[in-house]
This record gives structure tokens, C-alpha cells and sequence, in this order.
């Protein structure tokens, strides 16, 4: 374990003896000028949160929207206890909200993120001065005290902490969580700046022969079918775009051989519920004559558009690229509605990377907390590092992607 890592866990190791034990929904107790409270319940803090986050740092995967959706359709059902800690100063403004939960399996219980599986940007939502308030000591001070009130509650105690894909900023701000001992996730996420029209930032991104074969993979499409990018609006076309993208999605999962998350409990139902919030997600397909070619959908949150989840046909039309005619739509509309960031989010795909013109790096905080927390600590640690050494070694890399393609297809007729 890190030697940053080590002293994290030895900060907390001593910590609750002189903190009090009682943790009760929305109590409240000063550490400093700063006012802690933990909520359970994300409805006793819905009204707050939904202001905070109009003003503060973060990103769309610390929206209520998103983690209430998240914590109704999956979280539930896996017995995630959400623990969302607010501070305040003496006059009652938020100076930030840390999206928290429990969750329990096998021996121990982990203090994670609240939706981490599925958000891909985890981390607390902070005020827009936080920074200029919160040094890196007087952070933990309040961390220890944070953690102590959690440890002091018996639905809320952990044996580990796993916090993963936090960036090192959170806006502008430093991200105060990279104080306590952090090590490089093995994932990396890409943006770009969006200016002016759409074809001044194609030409400016994509050179001329680029150009000249995206053009001529779109007329091989339009000699199929009049090409059409559509955003539907009527809930029965919305919810068709989404069924086809999952399907799409789930096909490519299995000639992958991944693990196809539509089939995991709740999470289709996530992704159905989301996407009829049409304040900030936006579905989307790419129509070739009576097939979609591709489908899509986004988050667009304070100029921003997150490329969340995307899907294109495997079959005939694949020869054209399809996805990335798609794609050239989607950076289109995101410029026409004012956003400045396409966000492609978490993954080392090429074409994010061809894209790009910052690359995110992201990072894992992991610390036992008990005794029974160290294997779990230990084994989060070794795999994460495994993961890591094994994406940065081209050689294995490919060798381990072959060999998950080449086995899963089998694996899904074994089951079948």
C-alpha cells in the first residue's frame, strides 16, 4: 500500500475519541465554523442539493437527478445505504455536499461514493470559494471529524474506503480528497473545447484527407437510405431509441466479452428513467433510410456535453461508420445549444483520444478503516494496480483484449 495511503489509514485509525457517537438524520454539530450533517435520506436534503448545485463545483454525476435516479433503481436493491454529508458555515450556507454511501459484500462494509459503478466522474460538489476557505489541513480535520460521526452510527459503519475515478480538481478548485493518499486509476478520460460553428472546429480538428473520407462513408450511407439525425421527443419514440441502443450496446458487450450491464438488476430501469428527464439528457439516433445506425445518449449540464452512452449497428452498415457520423451530429448540436466542452468521459478508446484536446486523469483513494477492512483494502489496492500495468503494457494489453473478445462470444453460448 502507498506510503500516502498508509498515512491516511493511520490518520483515521485514532480518530472518534473525542467526537460524539450520535449520527442522526440531519444532526448537526460544529467542527470549527463548519456545520456537519448527515442525511440518509436524500429527500430530507433534495431541496438544498438542487440549489447547490446550480452554483457549485462538480459534474453531472453529483446531480441530484442523476444519484436519487441511481439510488431508486440500483442502489436499493443492492442495499446501498446513502450517507450524504452536508457542511455549512455559521450562517447556514453550504460550503460543500459529499454524495456518500455504504455498501456491504461479503465480510466487510465499504465507505464508497454514492453511484460510483456507474458515474464516471465521482467526487463531492464544493462552493464556489470552498478553496479559498478549506486548506489541505483544515480539510482532514473535518474529514476526521466526518468519518468519526459515520463510524459512530450503526447503519453507517465501514471497515474500508474506496473512493475511485476522482479527478484532481473539482471546477476550478483542487479536489481537497487528493490529500489523503491517492494512486492513478487504469482508466483515462478525454474532452475538447467546442468554439465557433461546427465547420470551423471539423476543419480545425480533422485534416484533409480525414475530411474527404468521413465525406465519403456518409454518401455510402445516404446511397442506403436518406440519412437523418434525429432527437425524438414523444415518449414512445424516446423509448424506442433507447431499447435500440441498449440492444446494440449489449451486442457489442458480448463480441467484447465484457459483462453486459443492461442484464445486471435495475440498471435498464436506471437508464429509462434518465432518459425521460429531458431537462439534461439528451437521447438521440442516426436514422439510414428504416434502421438506426447509431443511437446515443447524453448529459448536458452548465454548457457541457457528457457522450455518455453510445451505440451504432453491427451489422452491413458498420462498413460506413455509422458511430462516428453519429458523433460528428452530436458535436454539431452541442455547439448549436451553446455548450463549450464535449465531454467523451471515462475509457481509452482511440477515437476519444484522436478527439481530444485534454486528457483527465483520474485517481483511487483506498484505506482499511477496521481489521476486517485491511484484506478488502489490500485486494482493492492490488487489482487496481494490476489493471493499471496491465492497459500501460501494449503488449499485454492487446493480448488481454483478444482473449476477452475470443472467449466471450463462447462463454455467451455456453450460457445460452
Amino acid at each position: 500500500m502507498p506510503q500516502a495511503t498508509q498515512a491516511a489509514f493511520d490518520a483515521q485509525a485514532g480518530l472518534g475519541e473525542d467526537a460524539p457517537v450520535e449520527t442522526r438524520r440531519s444532526s448537526a454539530a460544529a467542527q470549527g465554523d463548519v456545520r456537519l450533517a448527515v442525511h440518509e435520506d436524500l429527500a430530507t436534503v433534495e431541496q438544498d442539493w438542487r440549489a447547490f448545485e446550480q452554483t457549485a463545483d462538480g459534474t453531472v454525476f453529483q446531480s441530484f437527478d442523476w444519484l436519487s435516479t441511481w439510488q431508486k433503481y440500483i442502489g436499493s436493491l443492492n442495499h446501498v445505504a446513502p450517507a450524504i454529508v452536508t457542511g455549512r458555515d455559521s450562517q447556514g450556507r453550504l460550503l460543500f455536499l459529499l454524495p456518500l454511501a455504504i455498501e456491504s459484500g461479503g465480510f466487510a462494509r465499504r465507505l464508497t461514493w454514492l453511484g460510483t459503478d456507474l458515474c464516471d466522474y465521482n467526487g463531492p460538489l464544493l462552493a464556489p470559494d470552498f478553496g479559498r476557505r478549506f486548506d489541505a489541513a483544515r480539510f482532514k480535520q473535518v474529514w476526521r471529524e466526518i468519518v468519526a460521526r459515520l463510524q459512530g452510527h450503526p447503519r453507517l459503519r465501514f471497515d474500508a474506503v474506496s473512493f475511485d475515478k476522482m479527478q484532481d480538481t473539482v471546477g476550478a478548485q483542487g479536489n481537497p480528497f487528493m490529500g489523503l493518499g491517492v494512486m492513478r486509476n487504469p482508466n483515462g478520460a478525454y474532452c475538447t473545447r467546442l468554439s465557433g460553428d461546427w465547420e470551423t472546429f471539423y476543419t480545425g480538428k480533422r485534416s484533409s484527407a480525414t475530411r474527404r473520407r468521413d465525406r465519403t462513408k456518409r454518401k455510402k450511407l445516404g446511397e442506403i437510405g436518406e440519412v437523418r439525425f434525429v432527437s425524438p421527443e414523444r415518449d414512445a419514440d424516446l423509448a424506442a431509441t433507447l431499447d435500440t441502443l441498449m440492444e446494440q450496446k449489449s451486442k457489442s458487450f458480448a463480441a467484447m466479452g465484457v459483462a453486459d450491464i443492461f442484464a445486471l438488476p435495475g440498471h435498464r430501469e436506471f437508464y429509462q428513467a434518465l432518459a425521460v428527464q429531458r431537462g439534461f439528457v439528451h437521447v438521440s439516433r442516426l436514422d439510414v433510410g428504416a434502421q438506426t445506425a447509431a443511437a446515443n445518449l447524453g448529459l448536458i449540464v452548465r454548457g457541457r456535453y457528457y457522450h455518455l452512452l453510445a451505440s451504432y449497428d453491427g451489422g452491413e452498415l458498420s462498413k460506413f461508420g455509422p458511430g462516428a457520423a453519429h458523433m460528428h451530429d452530436l458535436m454539431r448540436t452541442a455547439i448549436e445549444r451553446g455548450c463549450t466542452a464535449f465531454d467523451f468521459t471515462i475509457g481509452d478508446e482511440r477515437y476519444k483520444q484522436e478527439w481530444c484536446d485534454t486528457q483527465i486523469t483520474l485517481y483511487d483513494h483506498v484505506a482499511p478503516a477496521t481489521l476486517r477492512g485491511w484484506p478488502v483494502a489490500l485486494r482493492f489496492y492490488t487489482v487496481g494496480r494490476l489493471k493499471r500495468w496491465i492497459k500501460q503494457t501494449p503488449m499485454l494489453w492487446n493480448a488481454t483484449y483478444k482473449l476477452r473478445a475470443f472467449i466471450g462470444p463462447m462463454m455467451k453460448r455456453l450460457r445460452s
